[in-house]
């Protein structure tokens, strides 16, 4: 690479590296004035789980199953594809049949793949799909608001 090209390359990124360090120096600005001006206190209850305005008693992390996040996992990816069904959509005057049966062809295997999961049982949510009954959290009182102090935690492995 030449001096010139070298020049001629700095003069076209230099525009997104001015952009690049004016948004850094703001972030770095904002995070400074927040810790000079943000409020520093250490109360009983600062690390006391409080959510929604009712304050839990028992352990407030309980397991989620795994039915639950393939659940999730196969809502991303059918919405995914709604997504792309919805692209097609837009430009169905332009795809012309062989658009179509593109489509026909992507719209067979998700029925296909949706019915090999319904098959295999990957949407049930418990044993022969019924849920299991899970216990909410107990609510009430806090401990650490009546002076007993919170509880610690042991390291994860």
């Amino acid at each position: 690479m030449t001096l010139s090209e070298l020049n001629h390359y700095l003069n076209q990124s230099g525009p997104l590296a001015t952009y690049f360090f004016i948004v850094l120096g703001l972030v770095l600005l904002i995070l400074a004035i927040s810790h000079l001006l943000g409020e520093r206190h250490q109360e009983p209850a600062t690390g006391e789980p409080f959510e929604s305005g009712v304050v839990h008693i028992g352990d407030t992390q309980f397991r989620f199953s795994a039915p639950y996040f393939l659940i999730a996992i196969l809502f991303v990816i059918f919405d995914l594809e709604a997504a792309f069904i919805y692209v097609w959509a837009v430009t169905l005057h332009e795809n012309g049949w062989a658009g179509y049966l593109e489509i026909l062809i992507f719209i067979t295997i998700l029925g296909v793949a949706l019915l090999y999961l319904w098959k295999v049982g990957a949407l049930e949510w418990g044993p022969r799909g019924k849920a299991p009954q899970r216990t909410p959290p107990q609510q009430g009182h806090s401990a650490v608001l009546q002076g007993t102090p919170p509880p610690i935690r042991p390291p994860q492995p």
